[in-house]
Parts: C-alpha cells; sequence; structure tokens
C-alpha cells in the first residue's frame, strides 16, 4: 500500500524581535505562505491524517495556519523535539515513530535538515531549481513511499510534486474551496464570535471592557472562531486571552452584527459571559490591554462598535426577566 510524505518547511520568519532562534514567530507573509499551502492541499485532496511539528515557534505557527484552512484542529498537532535542529536520521527516526494505520503524513520542520531528508529520501535524486533552494521557506514536498513508515530507508520514495507558495494564488477562495469570490484571507476569519462579560454587584450589572490591540478603543473580547470549536468555545479563549476572565457563556447569543476587514464582511455572534473568575495578572495573556468594569449606560456610550447598543439592552431585560 502506497503512502503519502508530505514535508512542509516553516514560513518566513522575523529576525527583528530579540528573541532566541526556537521563540522567533512568522512575519506576516509567512502566515499567509502557510495558509495558501493549506488551501492547495485542501483543494487537491491532500489532507494529511496525522500532523506532527517541531515545537519551535515558526514551525507550529506554520503548522497551526495551515492545518486551520483545511479544517484540522490545532491540538492535534503532535510536536517533537527532534525536529527542531534534527538532522537526515533524527527525521527518519520521527518517521519511523509515526502509526503505522497513518496513510498522509505532514511534517512541518526546518533547513538543512528537511532537504537533506528529501534528498535521503528520492530514490532517482533531485534536480535542484535555479536558484539552488529545494526547499525555500513554505514550500511543500509531496512524495510517495510503499514501505511501513518504521521501515523507510534511503531511496525508497518518489517526489510527486515541489511546490512554493509564490506559485499558488495570493487570495483565498470563498465561502469555501471551491469558491470563485477570492478574499484576502482564508474564510473562516469572516466568522467570529464575542462576549458581553458582566457581572452583577448590589442589584446593578456592570460591563467589563478592554482596550484594543492598539489601544485606541474599548472593546469586548472578540475573535476568529477556531477550527475545531464552537462559536462559545472560540468566544471563551479570547475572553481570557484579550480580558484575563473566564465564565458562563449562554448558548443562545444576543444577537450578530457585520463589520468591513480584510476586504470582505465579517460576521460576528455576540454571547452574554457571566464572570466567574478574573485572573491575575500574571495568568492574564494579554495584560497590556488593560480592563475596566462600567455600568451599561457607560458600556453603551464607550464601546466602538455602535452596533452592541441593542444587544446590551437585551442583556439587560435577559437578567431583568431571570430575576
Amino acid at each position: 500500500m502506497n503512502r503519502e510524505l508530505l514535508l512542509l518547511r516553516h514560513g518566513k520568519s522575523r529576525w527583528d524581535t530579540g528573541l532566541r532562534d526556537y521563540e522567533r514567530p512568522l512575519k506576516d507573509r509567512g502566515k499567509r505562505a502557510a495558509q495558501r499551502m493549506g488551501i492547495w492541499l485542501l483543494q487537491q485532496d491532500l489532507l494529511p491524517d496525522y500532523v506532527i511539528s517541531s515545537p519551535a515557534t515558526r514551525a507550529m505557527e506554520t503548522a497551526r495556519k495551515c492545518c486551520k484552512v483545511m479544517g484540522i484542529p490545532a491540538n492535534t498537532i503532535h510536536q517533537d523535539q527532534r525536529i527542531y535542529m534534527g538532522s537526515c536520521e533524527d527525521l527518519l527516526a520521527v518517521i519511523h515513530d509515526c502509526p503505522g494505520d497513518k496513510n498522509r503524513i505532514l511534517l512541518v520542520g526546518h533547513n538543512p535538515g528537511l532537504e537533506e531528508l528529501l534528498e535521503t529520501l528520492v530514490h532517482d535524486g533531485l534536480e535542484w531549481p535555479n536558484d539552488g533552494k529545494l526547499l525555500p521557506t513554505a514550500t511543500l514536498a509531496h512524495i510517495q513511499v510503499s514501505e511501513p513508515w518504521n521501515e523507510i530507508t534511503q531511496g525508497s520514495a518518489d517526489l510527486l510534486t515541489l511546490i512554493r507558495p509564490r506559485l499558488l494564488p495570493e487570495l483565498f477562495p470563498w465561502p469555501d474551496k471551491d469558491g470563485t469570490e477570492q478574499r484576502d484571507r482564508p474564510a473562516y476569519y469572516y466568522s467570529q464570535s464575542s462576549v458581553i462579560p458582566y457581572r452583577v454587584i448590589d442589584g446593578a450589572i456592570e460591563v467589563l471592557l478592554v482596550r484594543s490591540s492598539q489601544d485606541k478603543h474599548w472593546v469586548i473580547p472578540k475573535g476568529i472562531i477556531d477550527t475545531g470549536h464552537s462559536p462559545q468555545e472560540s468566544a471563551a479563549k479570547e475572553a481570557r486571552e484579550e480580558a484575563g476572565i473566564e465564565g458562563l457563556i449562554d448558548p443562545v447569543p444576543l444577537g450578530s452584527y457585520e463589520y468591513e476587514k480584510w476586504g470582505a464582511c465579517c460576521t460576528v455572534k455576540v454571547y452574554p459571559m457571566q464572570v466567574t473568575r478574573i485572573l491575575a495578572e500574571s495568568e492574564w495573556e494579554e495584560k497590556h490591554r488593560g480592563r475596566v468594569w462600567v455600568s451599561i449606560e457607560q458600556a453603551s456610550t464607550q464601546l466602538k462598535q455602535k452596533k452592541l447598543q441593542p444587544m446590551l439592552k437585551t442583556l439587560v431585560n435577559q437578567l431583568s426577566q431571570g430575576e
């Protein structure tokens, strides 16, 4: 039985952060390249059934961006320390340890190890491109092997495709992989969820606001609905990261609104969230934002997104009826 191995080098990373090599994040260019590669895999019906990545930040960001586009939850990505700074022998050992019942594996890693692995596995040899780069950033090699994973050796594979992200369309199909409309970001970016965090003190309703990422406006936690998560689960994740809070989210939204971003219209579902825990600043991922409790009236005037005003009124009515 033939098996397929997908070797993906991480996207273009940043060198200006002052962070050590292991922690370097992707540039925006690297993120988009990883997403374009994910779309290509989706359109070619090449969804992996096992994903393994170097745990280095730039590699994991590449794996997550690529997988989300394909509808693969990020929490299913396996991490293996051997891939980071790994030699060809190290990477072969990683492949040998992959589950035998998986038929298509995506491995996200680094050069020079990935290039050495590709050269070792392909039995007919490889013709190097004119620029001398076999696997530049975010390039994907699609190879076929006939042996079980734990028996793969030198010269045991055939190269099917070697594709670079610059050869793929810059825009993304919408609303799915076969969509004819082209957008600036993958389709899942345009479905979002949000919470209005509240508490009741001496009968008075208070809402928690946070500063926007650019520190220009007061907002409520909001974000893209993560692949594999419900709108409520994604909203809870954003509330913890952006506002440093946890709580109970009602399954029924207060409403929804639309706004323009990334060249198209984003739809946001808004849920009420009763805050049950306020994280200490040491636990709050985005504590630089700042947060403040305000009355419903203050929230209505201070929030940048005025389409939230009727939802604040709905929240008041729901809580009043529940008394």
